[in-house]
């Protein structure tokens, strides 16, 4: 009953808000573009080349379009997927650890982490590398555990490499690197140096490098530039410069956590101060809970120490911080999980009451009317949260932990969901979807369509079609080096197209709009909203 209720709940709001600008948009468009012109093999954003991620999740998004079609939720099914099937792997490999009522509490806590929820149903790469790191992590403490007999450990070791290898190819180089640091580590610590024995290095190897190296030699055969790009400029650049502007300070991702790890906060911290006394293993005895440790740890200070910062590189911690939480809460009473949880009360509360100071984030782009419509759903959330923590206290006071941890755990993942549909009432300014139906009827085949000083991530996948860039660049500066005729460089140089174009449309951004027009130069507006102007030529 659990498992159909959270189903349901996990995949059933997929196709309600619009794609979200830039992400969404773009890691939809890649895979149009794929089903459109059959080259699986080189990735193309608006028809240029792109090549900062691999191509697992675009393969995984173009079958979904190709099968089902292209609709919001088939963008999002490969985020929302693998993040439901993190959940299950967390319940399994919890119960084989740590027993059945470890691995259902873990699974209730990662299913209803606030940012867990939220970033299982965007179209981003994150929880599909999260899936497949967590399953390398998964696979090795199986292997590994205490009493695994050598068939069983061969065979949960070549699952340990496999999800190395779609790990590669779902974000690059951190699915094997960071796993690898970790192994490095636990075993300097441990001094457990006769797991390396047990990791089946040769076989290993070749499961991983069967999995990832095909596509990575094919796409540098078809374009040689790739693998300096690839490796260079979006691994060791990214991560030792500010090249890509996300620098933020190192203390970022502690918010985060503690944000979203709710409304688990203060089980976490017990949790984690308590695992690496748990173990308390003899020499060469395998400790599962220190390695789950040290792995939060190292890459929770990996991706701190990183000049490129983003929300979503946290995740992978996640699944490893609910195996330690869930395997604490079974061996808690109902008073102590009580006085863990009723911090909760305020936070849900001041959800509630607070909600109405969304207006504030109101700007031209983004209007506190729009923030305004979120309020409510903002409320509604704060109030799952409060309703399933009264419950949860309830049986928490009656020693009944698991009843506790079921109602906290629904009403987490009923909080998730409630917040990221609220999401959609800022749509007419964070995606292009309503602008997009207004213009549909204006785009005929081959007919030029300009995009001026601006690219709207979101506006390709649903006119289904490129743009040509004028004056503006981006993300696919590198591309366009390499296929420089497909763009126009410069402003003045695309009025003088402008002016010779029969009929043609361009989207511009409204400061730039203002500009040609008060230079007079011919345009008809057709669709306009707060971030962008849609005109044709007269």
């Amino acid at each position: 009953m659990l498992l159909l209720v959270a189903a349901f709940t996990w995949f059933a709001p997929l196709d309600y808000n619009a794609l979200i600008r830039p992400d969404e948009g773009r890691y939809a468009e890649i895979p149009r573009e794929m089903v459109a012109t059959g080259d699986w093999n080189t990735p193309r954003l608006n028809g240029i080349k792109y090549f900062e991620k691999p191509a697992l999740q675009y393969w995984a998004t173009a079958t979904a379009f190709t099968l089902f079609g292209e609709h919001n939720w088939t963008a999002r099914l490969w985020s929302a997927l693998t993040g439901f099937l993190g959940i299950l792997l967390v319940y399994f490999t919890g119960m084989r650890l740590f027993g059945r009522e470890a691995g259902l509490m873990a699974a209730l806590v990662l299913g209803s982490s606030f940012l867990y929820v939220m970033l299982g149903h965007i179209n981003i790469l994150d929880m599909g590398v999260s899936f497949f790191m967590g399953l390398t992590l998964a696979a090795m403490l199986l292997a590994q555990r205490d009493g695994v007999s050598a068939q069983e450990n061969r065979g949960w070791m070549y699952v340990c490499w496999a999800g190395m290898g779609l790990s590669m190819l779902s974000k690059g180089l951190i699915g094997v690197a960071l796993p690898g640091a970790v192994l490095v580590l636990y075993t300097l610590i441990q001094r457990d140096w006769g797991l390396w024995k047990r990791l089946h290095l040769g076989i290993g190897m070749l499961i991983f490098l069967a999995i990832a190296a095909p596509w990575f030699i094919t796409v540098s055969i078809d374009n040689p530039e790739f693998p300096w790009f690839f490796f260079v400029h979006e691994h060791f650049m990214r991560f030792l410069t500010t090249i890509h502007g996300r620098v933020h300070p190192w203390y970022t991702f502690i918010p985060v956590v503690m944000l979203g790890i709710l409304p688990w906060l203060v089980p976490m911290f017990d949790s984690l101060w308590r695992s690496w006394k748990t173990d308390t293993p003899a020499r060469g005895q395998f400790a599962p809970r220190r390695m789950l440790l040290i792995w939060i740890v190292f890459i929770f200070l990996f991706f701190s120490k990183s000049d490129s910062k983003l929300v979503p590189y946290i995740l992978p911690i996640f699944p490893a911080l609910a195996l330690l939480i869930g395997d604490r809460l079974t061996r808690i009473s109902g008073k102590t999980l009580f006085w863990q949880l009723i911090i909760m009360l305020s936070i849900a509360l001041a959800a509630i009451v607070f909600a109405p100071l969304a207006v504030r984030a109101g700007s031209v782009s983004v209007p506190a009317s729009l923030y305004a419509n979120m309020v409510p759903w903002i409320q509604a959330a704060g109030a799952s949260w409060l309703a399933g923590t009264l419950l949860a206290l309830w049986f928490a006071r009656r020693e009944q932990v698991r009843a506790a941890v079921i109602a906290l755990g629904l009403a987490g993942l009923l909080t998730g969901q409630l917040t990221f549909i609220g999401y959609d009432a800022i749509a007419p300014a964070s995606s292009a979807y309503t602008i997009a139906q207004r213009i549909k009827p204006y785009l005929k085949p081959g007919v030029p369509f300009y995009s001026v000083g601006m690219y709207e991530q979101t506006l390709t996948p649903y006119i289904q079609r490129t743009v040509t860039l004028v004056a503006h660049t981006d993300e696919m500066a590198f591309g366009l080096q390499q296929e420089p005729w497909k763009w126009i460089p410069s402003v003045d140089t695309w009025k003088q197209i402008w002016l010779k174009q029969p009929y043609a449309l361009a989207v511009i951004t409204p400061p730039l709009y203002e500009q040609l027009a008060a230079e007079k130069l011919p345009m008809r507006v057709i669709a306009r909203d707060t971030r962008r102007v849609v005109v044709t030529t007269p």
